[in-house]
């Protein structure tokens, strides 16, 4: 077959479902003309599997109540395991990830974006050890929306690396032995008498007979792939690359400054564009005109949509089109001008809208026995404040619209700018550029659609680029979360009863389907962590879903930080009743499982590490927490508390990790650190609220983050409990570093603070 066949062959394979391709060149370095893709089928069992879950709890509710339709759907999701393609399918149909270049290497293309957390590299290392190459032979891409390949939830959830696994290790062993078939084929030998060498294959016994990737490919006459069954995986105890550290591949563009964030796109005679915000949280835009904006100097073009509250300007430089935007006349209807305190009491973990996630044996009668202990846990709003705010450069020519944008869930910016546009969604093209950090505030996709609008309007190409103050102003929140529990004690000291009441708002709700609500009741978002899984016999756990006036949704690790803290500290305050040490009382709760005995290594990893047996400096003081899910997180925190200003230090944090196989050990370790920073952060600074109707945010200055001057140490293990796929890594770690140190405080003071952050001021209050 000549390439002009095959890429014949591979357009007419892809016409329904991928567009023209726009011959530009992959955010991660130009290389040489691609062989033309081709479809392979993946198994639909995972989608099989999923079916099937759904239409039993459908017919549970039916017959149950609505009642038990909830507490099926959250006691599926917790014993699930999102570790590979059977849990989020990419596609069930998709294209092949890989394409053989002229030069004989492979080129990958990635679908899910690269935030800094290394996942490019990662899955790199996926395709590699089943392709055989080498490291330099492989050239990583980011996909776009015209790739053909299709992804359905978007980079988020820890699952990037853990979904991508499975399917990509299939799409590399199944090309390896398609080009494996052709190349015996065409030596005159079997396929067991051929290795892997360089950019092809060559006989075993005699290394100048080999046959290079490209001119195989190029000489196949169909692509038939092997079936699933057939595919030889090549075994976990040979891998070579899997599970070792690399080289991160988007390094050198980044130390050369030739990385493309979405701040950075340009293009020739693009505009610029801003875009009127509310003054308030529940203003509505009444009346907009130009106003006086009209005569400013570099003003392009205006769009103003008061029934769908968009009032926005394009202009030739940014300086301009906020000028223009700031002396538009706009009318707003603030709204009921909401105080903190009001909001606080809306997610009182009482009343009506409570939904059990949680519930085995009666804690309720339980607790009226034994020694019962009660305790009330906060954390408030917070913002996620990556380093870049969102950008987007959109062009809208003849019908067809491209958009180049800092976005974590690109099917998602095409599916909304299509509707925004009022065109089809095959005319619109969105190309994820590298982000400057996501924590999940990039799933929003209004920026995407802001540039979109405008360069419709103007007839040429628009950027928008956010300042920090919109960003902070005008993004969704991490909700606030009360947490209510009670537990009861026998006379040797273990935990009979834990009943836990939670309040919080909307986290995945805020972006799926209204009808998801219905179905499970509780936003599983927000109650990841909420679940008790200890070993005790009587557990309850009931949420409550708030609607607040500030509009909530993802943050890293979602509601397993504040979760996490509430329960890893009424944990401590258990341990505390029963007069036992806090890390033997976790070893005595653990369940006789799997799970369990994951956790306990997991446990003993960390307290070898951080010498929980031994004495601390004089003057510190120690803390334990963990999280157990299909990641296995255990921290220590060791602290200082100074009890004239009120300052905590954290001086050290020891975190021990099973997250399944590991695929990058640097990154892992990478990820840890990150989340530890962030988590201590958030136990000792972090907050926003809410004053008049706004939000009390402007820049750094009113919501300051961890500095290097605050940073602990940190040191982290990971620990191998013979599991063969990968978990997540990117959220796991933050779950329970405010509980550690609130326990270290706890242990350092035998004062316990319940409520984050643990500011200067809680801490002297504490201590008073």
């Amino acid at each position: 077959m000549t390439q002009e066949q095959s890429r014949n062959q591979a357009v007419e394979a892809q016409a329904d479902s991928t567009g023209a391709n726009n011959g530009e060149e992959g955010a991660e370095g130009a290389e040489s003309a691609p062989l033309g893709k081709r479809r392979w089928r993946l198994s639909r069992r995972g989608f099989l599997i999923g079916m099937g879950a759904a239409g039993a709890s459908l017919a549970v509710g039916a017959y149950f109540g609505r009642p038990a339709l909830h507490l099926y759907m959250a006691e599926n999701l917790a014993a699930s395991e999102p570790a590979g393609s059977s849990f989020m399918q990419l596609d069930s149909d998709p294209p092949l990830w890989l394409e053989v270049l002229e030069d004989s290497r492979i080129r990958l293309s990635v679908v899910k974006v690269e935030m800094g957390q290394g996942v490019h590299t990662s899955i790199a290392q996926i395709a590699v050890e089943e392709l055989g190459i080498s490291w330099a032979d492989l050239v990583v891409a980011q996909a776009d929306t015209t790739s053909g390949l299709v992804d359905g939830f978007g980079t988020g959830g820890s699952l990037s690396v853990a979904a991508s696994y499975d399917p990509l290790r299939k799409a590399a062993a199944g090309l390896r032995s398609l080009l494996q078939r052709e190349a015996a084929a065409e030596l005159g030998v079997s396929e067991a008498a051929l290795r892997v060498e360089g950019r092809g294959f060559v006989v075993a016994d005699g290394p100048a007979a080999r046959a290079d990737f490209y001119s195989l490919a190029a000489a196949l006459s169909s692509w038939d792939f092997p079936e699933e069954e057939q595919l030889a995986l090549k075994p976990a105890d040979e891998f070579t690359v899997i599970g070792q550290p690399v080289a991160r591949v988007d390094v050198p563009d980044k130390v050369t400054g030739q990385a493309v964030y979405g701040y950075d796109m340009r293009m020739p005679e693009m505009l610029y564009g801003a875009v009127a915000r509310p003054p308030t949280l529940e203003a509505t835009l009444l009346n907009a005109s130009p106003g006086e904006a009209e005569a400013i100097e570099g003003v392009e073009a205006f769009v103003i949509d008061v029934e769908n509250g968009f009032a926005g300007v394009a202009a030739r430089s940014r300086s301009a089109a906020w000028a223009a935007v700031n002396s538009m006349e706009t009318e707003w209807d603030e709204g009921h001008l909401w105080q903190q305190e009001e909001i606080d009491a809306l997610i009182e973990p009482a009343g009506e809208g409570g939904v059990t996630i949680q519930r085995e044996g009666n804690a309720e009668a339980a607790l009226g026995k034994g020694t019962t202990v009660l305790a009330t846990y906060y954390t408030p709003f917070a913002v996620q404040a990556p380093l870049e705010a969102p950008a987007a450069l959109a062009d809208f020519q003849d019908g067809q619209v491209r958009v180049w944008v800092s976005t974590q869930f690109q099917e998602r910016a095409k599916g909304q700018i299509a509707e925004a546009l009022g065109v089809e969604t095959e005319t619109v093209q969105v190309v994820p550029t590298y982000l400057g950090g996501g924590f999940g505030s990039k799933l929003d996709t209004r920026v995407a659609i802001e540039a979109a609008r405008l360069s419709k309007a103007a007839g040429a190409p628009v950027h928008v680029g956010w300042d920090r103050v919109e960003a902070m102003h005008n993004g969704y929140l991490r909700p606030p979360t009360k947490n209510v529990l009670s537990g009861a004690l026998d006379e040797s000291g273990r935990i009979i009863a834990v009943e836990h009441l939670q309040g919080s708002s909307d986290v995945a709700f805020s972006f799926l389907p209204g009808f998801l609500s219905l179905v499970m009741g509780a936003d599983f978002g927000a109650t990841i962590a909420a679940r008790v899984e200890y070993d005790v016999p009587n557990r309850t756990v009931t949420a409550w879903r708030r609607t607040l006036p500030v509009w909530t949704g993802w943050w890293r690790g979602l509601g397993l930080f504040p979760n996490t803290f509430a329960v890893e500290s009424f944990i401590d305050e258990l341990a505390a009743a029963a007069g036992a040490d806090p890390l033997q009382f976790r070893l005595d709760h653990l369940p006789e499982s799997r799970a369990g005995a994951r956790m306990r290594a997991v446990l003993e990893a960390v307290a070898e590490l951080s010498d929980w047996g031994r004495p601390p400096a004089a003057g510190r003081a120690r803390g334990i927490a963990c999280h157990m899910s299909n990641t296995m997180v255990a921290e220590v925190a060791e602290i200082s508390v100074d009890e004239t200003t009120g300052e905590i230090s954290v001086h050290e944090l020891a975190c021990a990790v099973d997250c399944g196989l590991v695929v990058n050990p640097d990154g892992a370790k990478a990820q840890i650190e990150g989340n530890v920073m962030w988590g201590v952060g958030s136990t000792l600074i972090e907050q926003a609220y809410v004053k008049d109707g706004r939000l009390e945010l402007n820049n750094f200055e009113s919501y300051p983050l961890l500095t290097m001057r605050e940073a602990p140490n940190v040191r982290s293990v990971l620990v191998d409990t013979g599991i063969k796929t990968p978990y997540g890594m990117g959220e796991p770690p933050i779950g329970p570093v405010g509980a550690a140190v609130a326990n270290a405080f706890t242990a350092a003071t035998g004062r316990r603070i319940r409520t984050l952050p643990m500011t200067p001021a809680r801490v002297l209050e504490a201590l008073a």
